[in-house]
């Protein structure tokens, strides 16, 4: 019957529908999204963010396996935007990344004892504040974003609700966007998988990863999600087109990556 009535119902009428649909699904979360005291000390660190950077650039490091044919020594001084597990690189490198994102709740929940250990900004999925005691004080618990997995959009403000676009390196766009970053440069975002099977399946990974810089990445018993690549390219065209708009830039430097959405250059050349 779906199916049926997207053949009969007009695309723009359909999504419109669509998006109807997913806003009601929301409602019930609104309250605690925008007035639990949690959200809104987020909210006042995220305005406090908004536009902070204006003008400067940013480099969001992915976890493919680019980054073992990357030299990381030259983004030390830089503002980095680290993803999920990038943490495990820190002893190697002498230096973290500037702030860290993750929103993947397979990733938070078995990750969640690293990520409180670590001494930057980290920003979350709202979704997992059940992970925290109610006792925890605000100025301990992370930077909580609303993201949702449906309700496509680029959020230039990421204190309201943001789409996740099948990836959290889409969430990272819109939080340097938020931030007011003239350039992102994409690293390490290899847009390809040697695991294959049907997008957002949770898998058990047997033995070493061969899809992140480290075996370890999702080593053995690590649950994780297999890659919805069609819906994330989707996810970057929309930031793609929210950079142009505004007269900003986003670039990939991913040495060897896959993904041709945004322009490449060459890793080495963005240090000139």
């Amino acid at each position: 019957m779906k199916q049926t009535a997207k053949r009969v119902v007009p695309p723009s009428l359909w999504d419109s529908a669509r998006q109807a649909y997913f806003a009601v699904r929301r409602l019930p979360d609104l309250p605690a999204a925008y007035l639990h005291p949690w959200r809104r000390e987020s909210m006042a660190r995220l305005a406090d963010l908004r536009d902070k950077y204006r003008g400067r650039r940013a480099f969001v490091v992915g976890n493919g396996p680019s980054l073992k044919n990357t030299d990381m020594s030259r983004l030390k001084h830089e503002f980095t935007i680290g993803l999920n597990r990038i943490y495990l690189m820190f002893p190697d490198l002498g230096f973290s990344t500037s702030c860290l994102v993750s929103i993947n709740d397979l990733v938070i929940e078995q990750c969640l004892h690293d990520l409180l250990s670590l001494t930057i900004p980290r920003f979350l999925s709202w979704r997992a504040r059940r992970f925290f005691p109610l006792s925890t004080p605000l100025t301990a618990v992370p930077t909580f974003l609303y993201s949702t997995y449906e309700g496509a959009k680029f959020a230039p403000d990421v204190a309201g609700r943001v789409w996740e676009g099948a990836t959290v390196t889409y969430v990272a766009l819109q939080l340097a966007f938020h931030m007011g970053f003239q350039q992102v440069i994409l690293i390490g975002v290899d847009h390809s998988f040697s695991s294959v099977g049907a997008a957002n399946t949770t898998v058990v990974s047997n033995g070493d990863d061969p899809n992140h810089f480290s075996p370890e990445y999702f080593g053995k018993g690590f649950r994780w999600q297999l890659p919805d690549l069609a819906m994330s390219e989707w996810a970057y065209k929309l930031a793609r087109e929210a950079y142009v708009a505004a007269g900003r830039e986003v670039l990939d430097a991913t040495v060897g990556g896959k993904l041709t959405v945004f322009p490449k250059v060459d890793y080495n050349s963005m240090f000139k």
